[in-house]
């Protein structure tokens, strides 16, 4: 529902992977290309202390939710521990209820499988790709960034392309669709996440320069992103929709790779603000003059702000962590002055206080617990001051230790489980993304488990994809009651299990091979009701 009169205005949402604080040439940086973001951000709001999390997943969760990502049982970004509880109302979800139109084109990150896919989150339409990026475990074997095999109505399709030009042209064809109603497309790249894949007219140039072949390789891939950006903001213009559409532009992690990133310490993973602080843009040519703000803001802020300024009302019942920017995308000082933001990341399927965290304010941050700096005066966190401010030390751990009490007690780190045997997914693909267990990995020799839940009992044929080079061997299953093993043959690429009767409930789902080396997880696992027909989808 709206809360006011007035036409709503269009939001684009462009969100990059792995694309730091320093690359864009706004932000000092003399030796990448980006024509376009420098425009966009001369044209734009553009906070100069924007945070998010050190990795992607947990960014998406807290800009999706308005919530911080340990809420939503989100802590990581693989092994079962980058799916977003479905109880959890989405960014698209609350605009959709007040009238938008919802797209998303990319990288969503947060669960594969029913009730976690886009679809059932709130996106009317889109083009997106599975897990955490092109070429990972739970996309298609051999898949490229270049014509890669992506995902439109629930089924996968063959592009022609490289990558962010594909689902820029999908978002594109959004909409001009919609241009007659209000719209929320969202847009999230995989590059300049590796792998490194780009045509070499992009990077050569860069390292002619003398720049070394990774960092031509990402500036190549961020230089695509510039003119990606340029098609967008052309085409908004040519529709006469730029000046009632905000346009919002911003990374979800510092950099990968060492390189120019703003004087910032530290990169992607880590909570110095190299691994936090991002480039964050907000364009709404009807509503907002271009200025460079200084009050910080924050991932959890992407929603309220939003809903704000799209007259839209959060939803009712939820506990929203961020707040609206509004007065500070105004001009006015922070409506919040004494806020802190708390972020965190550790590898692990639950978060251990104190390990690889931070707590900050407009003036100081406490790092670990035991580190402090004064991030105003001392942005590149080189001077710990810790020992001067005792009382600063004490009352910031404080704030910590209230904060992650609250966050761990709200539902706790159980994963949420994949619904098998849905109407709304027949056919489940469970992939190494989303497994757990000690001996989970994405390594051919890992071994895990799907957490899962059977929705209706009945007949299922269950597929296992195995590993070639490891037949002949025994290939099995067990789900709750249910398991069976049989010999594979050699060069056999799957066995299927027909007509197996699984009950309904929850269920631990296991897969394996079995030979004179060992025992080893399959690559992936089909499991389709046997009575069912081919999923259409929903997108």
């Amino acid at each position: 529902m709206t809360t006011h009169s007035a036409p709503p205005p269009n939001i684009v949402l462009i969100i990059t992977d792995d694309q730091g604080y320093g690359d864009v040439g706004i932000h000092g940086n003399d030796r990448i290309r980006t024509p376009n973001l420098d425009r966009l951000a001369r044209e734009s709001v553009r906070f100069s202390r924007f945070y998010v999390c050190p990795v992607c997943s947990p960014t998406r969760a807290c800009l999706m939710t308005g919530r911080w990502n340990y809420r939503t049982g989100v802590v990581d970004t693989y092994l079962g521990r980058s799916m977003m509880h479905p109880d959890e109302v989405t960014l698209a979800e609350a605009l959709r209820a007040g009238g938008y139109r919802t797209g998303i084109f990319g990288k969503w990150h947060l669960g594969d499988n029913y009730p976690m896919r886009p679809q059932d989150r709130g996106f009317d339409a889109g083009l997106i790709n599975k897990g955490g990026g092109i070429t990972q475990p739970s996309d298609p074997e051999g898949n490229s960034y270049f014509d890669p095999i992506l995902y439109r109505n629930g089924r996968a399709v063959k592009t022609r392309g490289y990558c962010t030009d594909v689902i820029t042209d999908a978002a594109l064809q959004f909409i001009e669709r919609n241009r007659r109603r209000p719209f929320f497309a969202y847009i999230a790249t995989v590059a300049p996440h590796v792998p490194l894949q780009i045509a070499e007219r992009y990077w050569k140039p860069y390292a002619d320069a003398g720049l070394d072949e990774t960092t031509a390789k990402v500036y190549g891939m961020v230089q695509n992103i510039d003119e990606n950006v340029g098609r967008i903001m052309h085409r908004l213009h040519g529709l006469d929709l730029d000046r009632d559409t905000i346009l919002v532009f911003m990374g979800d992690n510092g950099p990968q790779q060492p390189r120019f990133n703003g004087g910032l310490r530290g990169l992607k993973g880590s909570v110095y603000e190299g691994g936090i602080r991002v480039p964050f843009f907000v364009r709404w040519p009807a509503r907002l003059k271009p200025r460079v703000v200084e009050p910080i803001g924050a991932n959890v802020d992407i929603l309220p702000t939003l809903l704000d300024l799209a007259g839209v009302k959060p939803p009712p019942d939820v506990r929203l962590d961020g707040i609206s920017l509004r007065s500070a995308l105004d001009g006015a000082p922070s409506a919040s002055p004494g806020r802190a933001l708390f972020y965190q990341w550790h590898r692990g399927d639950a978060p251990e206080p104190w390990r690889d965290c931070c707590v900050l304010t407009q003036t100081r941050k406490l790092v670990n617990g035991k580190e402090l700096y004064d991030i105003e005066r001392d942005p590149a966190e080189t001077t710990d001051i810790a020992s001067n401010e005792p009382d600063t030390v004490r009352h910031l751990r404080e704030l910590y230790e209230r904060w992650f009490a609250d966050v761990s007690a709200e539902r706790g780190y159980a994963p949420p489980r994949i619904v098998l045997g849905s109407a709304h997914e027949t056919t489940s693909v469970l992939s190494r993304q989303d497994w757990r267990g000690p001996r989970a990995s994405w390594n051919p020799d890992g071994e895990g488990y799907w957490e899962v839940s059977v929705e209706q009992e009945g007949l299922y044929d269950i597929a296992l994809r195995l590993w070639p080079d490891r037949t002949p061997a025994r290939a099995g299953f067990a789900c709750g009651a249910a398991s069976a093993e049989r010999a594979a043959r050699p060069g056999a690429r799957t066995c299927t299990f027909r007509r197996v009767r699984l009950t309904a409930g929850p269920a631990r789902l296991e897969a394996w091979m079995q030979d004179a080396r060992g025992r080893i997880g399959v690559q992936y696992v089909t499991v389709r009701r046997s009575d069912a027909r081919p999923d259409v989808g929903d997108l």
